[in-house]
């Protein structure tokens, strides 16, 4: 079944040979968990009872998906990157999937498929596992390396929430801190290049390199089998596959294992160095350095003595290899460091013998750095997995994501450079993130530090909001030219990037006021707006609270939450209903910071989107109009795409609806639409019609032209939708039905001019403004029959920031 999406050069297109915009939300955070028994990582209980869980019901349960679906559309997303976890299908031992879970993924799967959503699937992991304090792989991986979960706390081979004494004080984000510690620097390191430096681990015949990778990428194989054989999921709604998230290489180019390396930038709580780490293992007691994080960024903050009483991070039995049956080979010995065993230390006495170990490859004698570990041994996996997805589906697209803010593989004019392949990495806004503050007055050019531009970090400090916004969209901008440089002309889609909604300790969930979130995430969509940039936004967790957040290692980034109320009807806009009797879902749900993530988006474009951006009203300016613009380059009647398809655009005289030559989604926060028999706030030159679709749902249609004397068209007054477009050009707003893509959206459609044959691309322009929040007055309905004002000059920002005393976000 061919794709509805294919990739023309840097962009998508549909199967209309239009360009596609990326919206799209990642769902969800908490799919990274059981669902049964329910563990969260503040939940000990069962905890090391890792084969006997289920994750059906993640994200959510089949029938309670069009509730969630219904409300990511009417906040404009388009794509869905599907959360799913190597354990989820694997869980019960190696080779034994889970049938139900997978039945249960297609049934949400073709719900998504109903929405019109495209979906990329995300084989997801964070520092490895749940049980080396993130999410990923199943409990019998751990075994299968020979190491004892039950001793990571002990030995701080890893931090885990789930076995924290009181879970509500587990450090914000020091779960990351458990890729600089042993259990994920042994693992990633066996994971990727074990065959290279542990070559006497061997189990069931195969280096512990090929029996993990061969694992995981089965069961990624395993699932897009039974996506192939549901028949009416790929293509019509799963469009691509990730490689796997955030991968690490462990201790792979280590230089030397007794110093912090300069590259662990993120240093938060205890920090040994990988000896330390080796030696707390094998039950060790060590003085280790401690580290804070700070406005600048982490700093030394002391020295702590962390005693394992002599207890073992290792197997010290073979009772798991008997339970799952494996057989390892002769030089692998339970009970002892397996780096011990490869002559990196000695045990008798204690002893580091080769601090340089992980230094060099030892079958080329080249230094390892990052960018050497990502060309041979990531790049190497990542073939593994592309050809297994491929063998199942020829013509999905890959999302290659190679280790965060790394330097891309340099694949560009290989047999790697893949036509049919994306760029994915990942950006946060790591001042924001660690402090869980908005800081409006300077942030860090983070990326920009990392690549050595500047000859002190403290030149990278960029002072005032309007030069942090441009700062954030200058390194998304580095990222992505990166990504071209090594990896060639394809599309960059950021596949993660969000704020903590739970900033200045949790402020917003006593006062309702949510100005800080607001203006956070407007700044980290700016900088994508900016750059043209597709995205998938960190997260929307269904199970979100105020207490647990997205219920996974203190995190709270999830754009919903169970415990946000409803929007009441005095944030609802004046001129739609009320929340009770509305027909707009765009109004429904618990959204945070709404303004901000609630926000005009091109979906499906006739040639090229030259640029667009949006700019919401500020908190408290009440007379600023939301204001959407955006350029498409057309070109000539006779130009074509990649694919040989000819890039077309109607004639604006010609066709109506779906054939119009752009779609643009317009939420109805921003962009109101007209109340019932409400002509005065419509020009001459506009009409207002209203009519029933075949699902009896009210479709609202303001159409404009432009004027005869060649002129934009333009709405009379500040309190309706205005649009300036380019002459030739016409447009109308319309509400798209309750089913299939769309589901409910407010969009704006333009026809524009055909370019000429002869005459080059044309650039066109169109602009579209909202009312000022302030000038919105008039009556609405209270959902009794009757009608309550609404109150003159009170901001939407304001109403949903709770200066007028509600908590709607």
């Amino acid at each position: 079944m061919p794709l509805n999406l294919h990739i023309d050069g840097t962009v998508f297109r549909d199967s209309n040979n239009k360009e596609v915009t990326i919206h799209g939300i990642n769902v969800a955070g908490d799919a990274k968990f059981p669902l049964t028994p329910d563990l969260p990582s503040h939940e000990r209980s069962k905890f090391f009872d890792g084969d006997n869980v289920s994750f059906v019901g993640r994200p959510f349960h089949a029938n309670e998906a069009p509730s969630h679906f219904r409300r990511l559309r009417s906040w404009g997303y388009n794509t869905l990157r599907f959360v799913f976890t190597w354990e989820a299908i694997e869980h019960a031992g190696p080779g034994i999937y889970d049938e139900e879970w997978i039945k249960h993924t297609l049934a949400v799967l073709r719900v998504a498929k109903d929405f019109g959503f495209y979906v990329v699937m995300d084989p997801h992991q964070d520092v490895w596992s749940r049980f080396t304090g993130g999410s990923g792989a199943p409990l019998w991986t751990m075994y299968a390396c020979g190491l004892d979960p039950e001793k990571f706390m002990v030995t701080e081979a890893a931090l885990v929430q789930n076995l924290w004494p009181d879970p509500l004080k587990f450090p914000k984000m020091i779960w990351a801190t458990n890729y600089a510690r042993l259990a994920c620097q042994t693992i990633f390191t066996l994971y990727w290049a074990g065959r290279t430096f542990a070559p006497k681990a061997v189990i069931d015949g195969v280096n512990i390199q090929d029996y993990l990778q061969n694992h995981f990428v089965g069961a990624c194989k395993h699932l897009a089998l039974r996506v192939k054989e549901a028949g009416d999921l790929n293509g019509n709604a799963v469009i691509g596959w990730e490689s796997v998230n955030e991968p690490n290489r462990g201790l792979i180019g280590v230089q030397d294992l007794t110093v912090l390396p300069e590259e662990q930038k993120l240093k938060k709580g205890t920090a040994p160095t990988p000896w330390q780490a080796i030696l707390l293992g094998s039950g060790r007691a060590c003085e280790v350095e401690t580290w804070d994080f700070g406005g600048m960024g982490p700093y030394k903050s002391g020295m702590q003595l962390v005693d394992p009483n002599g207890q073992s991070t290792w197997l010290a039995s073979d009772e798991k290899d008997s339970k799952y049956g494996w057989k390892r080979g002769e030089q692998w010995h339970l009970g002892s460091c397996l780096w011990a065993q490869h002559g990196v230390w000695s045990l008798e006495p204690d002893g580091l013998v080769r601090s340089a170990y992980f230094a060099q490859d030892p079958e080329t004698g080249q230094t390892i750095d990052y960018e050497y570990f990502t060309n041979k041994w990531f790049m190497a996996y990542y073939r593994k997995y592309r050809d297994a997805i491929r063998d199942v589906f020829p013509d999905t697209i890959m999302f290659c994501q190679p280790p965060t803010l790394e330097i891309p593989p340099s694949i560009k004019e290989t047999e790697d450079d893949d036509l049919n392949m994306a760029f994915s990495p990942h950006w946060y806004d790591g001042v924001t993130l660690m402090t869980k503050k908005w800081n409006r007055l300077w942030n860090v050019d983070v990326f920009g530090v990392l690549r050595g531009r500047y000859l002190h970090p403290a030149f990278a400090v960029k002072i005032g909001e309007t030069a942090i916004r441009n700062c954030f969209r200058n390194q998304l901008a580095a990222i992505r030219d990166e990504g071209l440089a090594h990896m060639g002309d394809r599309p960059c889609v950021f596949t993660e990037f969000g704020i903590p909604y739970d900033m200045n300790d949790a402020d917003a969930y006593r006062t309702g006021d949510y100005t800080s979130q607001c203006l956070a995430l407007d700044a980290n969509h700016f900088a994508l707006e900016g750059n043209q940039l597709g995205f998938m936004l960190w997260d929307y967790c269904a199970k979100n609270d105020h207490k647990w957040g997205d219920q996974w290692n203190g995190e709270d980034l999830s754009i919903f939450s169970t415990d946000d109320p409803p929007l009441p009807q005095n944030a609802t806009p004046s001129s739609s209903p009320s929340l009770q009797e509305s027909t707009s879902p765009s109004l429904l749900g618990y959204p945070r910071a709404l303004p901000a993530f609630a926000r005009p988006t091109p979906l499906h474009t006739g040639g090229s989107v030259h640029s667009y951006s949006f700019t919401p009203p500020r908190p408290g300016d009440k007379t600023a109009r939301p204001t959407f613009t955006m350029e498409v380059r057309v070109p000539s009647s006779d130009a074509v795409s990649s694919n040989g398809k000819t890039i077309t655009t109607n004639d604006a005289a010609g066709g109506q609806g779906e054939n119009a030559d752009a779609e643009i989604f317009l939420p109805e926060l921003h962009f109101p639409p007209p109340p019932s028999g409400s002509g005065s706030n419509v020009a001459a030159s506009a009409t207002t019609r209203y009519s029933d679709d075949d699902d009896a749902v009210d479709n609202t249609t303001v159409e404009g032209t432009d004027a005869s004397a060649g002129v934009v068209s333009k709405k009379a007054t500040n309190t309706a939708i205005e649009v300036d477009v380019t002459s030739g050009s016409r447009w109308e707003v319309v509400r798209v039905s309750e089913k299939g893509e769309g589901s409910g959206q407010q969009r704006l459609r333009w026809w524009y001019p055909r370019a000429s044959t002869d005459g080059g691309d044309e650039l066109l322009r169109i602009e579209i403004k909202g009312p000022s929040f302030g000038a919105r007055t008039g009556l609405e309905r209270d959902g009794q029959g009757g009608e309550a004002e609404v109150g003159e000059g009170e901001s939407v920002w304001e109403r949903c920031n709770g200066e007028k005393g509600c908590c709607c976000m």
